[in-house]
C-alpha cells in the first residue's frame, strides 16, 4: 500500500469517503494514507454490522437500551471514527470536533 497521504471526504452520517470534494455532501476533510483510510472504512463497517445487530435486537422488547450490546459497540466504534477524523482532519474539522466537546468526552472516557 502507499504511504503518501491524499485528501478524503468523510461522510459521518452514512459512512461515505470519498476522495472528491463535489461528488456529494460531505462533514469532514482529512489527509490520510491507504492504510488509514482502510482503517476508517473499516470502523464504518463495524458500526454498519452493530446497527443491523441491533435492529434485530430492538424486536426483542425485554431487553433494555442501557444493557443493549450492539449500541455500546456503535458507540465505542463511533469514538475511534471521531479520534481518528481528529487525528487526520484539516484544521476545519479538529476546530468542529472541538467545539462539539467530542474530544474531551472520548478523553474523559479512555
Amino acid at each position: 500500500m502507499e504511504n503518501s497521504k491524499k485528501p478524503y471526504y468523510i461522510t459521518v452520517a452514512n459512512g461515505e469517503i470519498s476522495q472528491f470534494s463535489t461528488v456529494s455532501p460531505w462533514d469532514y476533510k482529512i489527509e490520510a494514507t491507504d492504510d488509514e483510510v482502510i482503517k476508517l472504512r473499516q470502523y464504518f463497517d463495524q458500526v454498519y454490522s452493530s446497527d443491523i445487530k441491533g435492529f434485530f435486537r430492538a424486536h426483542t422488547p425485554y431487553v433494555q437500551y442501557h444493557y443493549d450490546r450492539e449500541n455500546d459497540a456503535i458507540d465505542d466504534t463511533n469514538k475511534l471514527i471521531y479520534k481518528m477524523i481528529y487525528e487526520l482532519g484539516d484544521e476545519e474539522a479538529k476546530e468542529h470536533i472541538r467545539t462539539q466537546g467530542l474530544i474531551s468526552r472520548i478523553e474523559e472516557q479512555e
